[in-house]
């Protein structure tokens, strides 16, 4: 029933205004292990449809799916277009002063769960594309638009959507998380790391008689924080690691022989898995020669997203950061310190520039009372619309 009133809601979409369209995408709720994104791809392929747009949609897994449309340009240029359908959680619910299942307008924003992180984003590129094609505008790229589940928790939306589809090889990747209209050429890569130690137990009145495994571990992270403090970027700052997770004991009263760490550890360009996994190795023979052999460390890489970086140079850049200010007054280029979709995507190749461009605020993002301001998701629409 829910998806047969989604379907009536389809027929009436000519008639939505930028708002009113933002406002039924964020009255769809697609949190990441509760709903499923079929209704918001549904509601989103179905708009698209209706502006004569040929559309596919990809199952990832039984609650997932991606949407995906072309519109054909005059040129044999590509850019891609990408936004994720999932958010986060709603977290407590008394924190929040709005219901996050229900958009509400206040004091010019929008309040509600997905509105910064990105569904602000998500829904100007949809309305426009569809727009353009809609009122028989040709641009001169070919747009795609990849509209991505899972993007959240493990990327299996853009992993999926790379095994099936090849990336055409584009000038641009626009994605458009939270980047409040400023110009984001560069994020943080990520990298879980998972530490397993093995120590030596003792009486916990004769420490020296043992090898404390969560001492052992904290010294590894301690090594780790300080080589990776050694880097920094101009717009991404310093790198940034911290335990996340933590196993260890026998007893209160005996030396842990064994322990496991989870660290996180968001990189800057320059910085890969291999450089970290390196360090880490290095540090766990200098343990395992200075104990003879009582401690050792196995490593783990649970999660891997490499750093993003767009020359500033790049002609896309250029043109992005003149049409911008001429919009807003600002060309303000930044850089986000969460990953995207865009290291999935790029995971094997550097041969398109990206460039995250959104409404929403970073700041706001899996946070209570979640919103986006409304005059800048207009002017998000507006800066679209000119640059294609």
């Amino acid at each position: 029933d829910k998806l047969e009133n989604v379907k009536q809601q389809v027929k009436h979409m000519r008639n939505y205004s930028e708002v009113e369209f933002l406002e039924k995408v964020l009255s769809i709720p697609s949190v990441n292990g509760k709903q499923d994104t079929g209704k918001l791809a549904e509601f989103l392929a179905g708009y698209l449809r209706d502006c004569g747009l040929f559309v596919s949609l990809q199952k990832v897994d039984e609650n997932n799916v991606n949407v995906i449309t072309v519109l054909q340009g005059k040129t044999k240029e590509q850019v891609i277009w990408n936004g994720h359908l999932d958010t986060v959680p709603y977290g407590e619910l008394s924190k929040w002063h709005t219901d996050p299942e229900r958009p509400e307008v206040k004091n010019g924003r929008m309040y509600g769960r997905g509105s910064s992180d990105m569904k602000s984003g998500l829904a100007g590129m949809v309305y426009v594309l569809g727009q353009m094609k809609r009122q028989g505008h040709v641009p001169l790229q070919t747009i795609h638009f990849w509209g991505t589940a899972d993007e959240e928790k493990g990327g299996r939306g853009a992993a999926k959507m790379i095994e099936e589809y090849d990336i055409p090889k584009g000038s641009l990747l626009l994605i458009g998380e939270p980047t409040d209209c400023c110009l984001g050429i560069a994020q943080k890569g990520c990298v879980w790391l998972k530490a397993g130690v093995c120590g030596k137990t003792s009486h916990g009145a004769y420490p020296e008689e043992g090898e404390n495994a969560v001492m052992y571990g904290f010294k590894l992270y301690e090594t780790i924080r300080e080589k990776l403090h050694r880097y920094s970027h101009p717009l991404l700052g310093k790198p940034t690691i911290q335990i996340t997770g933590i196993q260890w004991g026998i007893a209160s009263n005996m030396t842990p022989d064994e322990a496991e760490l989870c660290m996180d550890i968001r990189t800057v360009p320059g910085i890969g898995k291999e450089e970290i996994l390196l360090w880490a190795k290095e540090e766990a023979e200098k343990y395992r020669k200075h104990t003879q052999g009582r401690v050792g460390i196995e490593f783990q890489i649970m999660n891997y997203r490499k750093a993003i970086e767009t020359d500033e140079k790049n002609p896309w850049v250029q043109k992005m950061q003149h049409v911008i200010k001429s919009e807003t007054g600002e060309g303000t280029k930044t850089g986000i310190s969460f990953f995207t979709d865009a290291s999935v995507f790029m995971k094997n190749r550097d041969d398109i520039p990206v460039i995250l461009f959104g409404p929403g605020k970073e700041q706001l993002a899996h946070k209570p009372d979640e919103y986006v301001e409304i005059k800048t998701y207009l002017q998000y629409i507006r800066i679209l619309r000119r640059l294609f």
